[in-house]
C-alpha cells in the first residue's frame, strides 16, 4: 500500500511549519499546493505546486490529487468536504478534523454567514483569532491521523 502523504492548501495556511515538522518526523511526503511561488524548506519530502491563479485552482489540483492515503490541510469547508469525498482525512489548521457528520453542517453554517454578510456586510465578525492552542491541537490530530494511517498501511 502506497505511503501517507499530505497536501496542504497553502495560500493562507498558518501551519506550514508545524506540517513539516510532524512530517519529518513521520518521513510522510508534503506538497505545498498554491496560486504564488511560496518560500518552502529545500528537503526531499517536500514539493512546491504552484498552479494557475484561476478560481479554485488550487482547490481543484487538491481535491484531484486527494487518496485515501492522504491528509488534506485546508481551513476551506468546500475543499474539505471534497476532500472527504475522496476518501482523505481532512484536517482544518485549527486541528479540528472534517468528518462525514460534521462536513454538512459546516457548508449550511458557511452558507448562512455568507448570507448575512451579503445582507449586513462585512460587519460581523469572522472566525476566533488563530491562537496557540490552535496550534497545538493542530500538531497533536496531525500526529495522530498519520500514525493511524501509516498502522493502516
Amino acid at each position: 500500500m502506497a505511503s501517507p502523504f499530505i497536501l496542504v492548501d497553502a495560500d493562507a495556511c498558518p501551519v506550514k511549519d508545524e506540517v513539516y515538522r510532524v512530517a519529518w518526523r513521520h518521513g510522510v511526503a508534503v506538497k505545498i499546493v498554491s496560486n504564488s511561488r511560496l518560500r518552502v524548506p529545500e528537503h526531499p519530502l517536500v514539493e512546491r505546486v504552484v498552479v494557475s491563479d484561476g478560481f479554485d485552482a488550487a482547490d481543484d489540483w487538491i481535491a484531484d490529487a486527494a487518496t485515501p492515503r492522504s491528509v488534506v490541510i485546508t481551513a476551506d469547508i468546500l475543499l474539505a468536504d471534497r476532500a472527504l469525498k475522496a476518501g482523505a482525512v481532512a484536517l482544518a489548521p485549527t486541528g479540528k478534523p472534517f468528518t462525514a457528520a460534521s462536513i454538512g453542517p459546516a457548508i449550511a453554517t458557511r452558507a448562512i454567514m455568507a448570507d448575512l454578510r451579503a445582507g449586513m456586510g462585512n460587519g460581523i465578525g469572522g472566525p476566533p483569532p488563530f491562537s496557540k492552542a490552535d496550534r497545538s491541537r493542530f500538531l497533536q490530530e496531525l500526529d495522530a491521523v498519520l500514525v493511524r494511517l501509516k498502522r493502516q498501511a
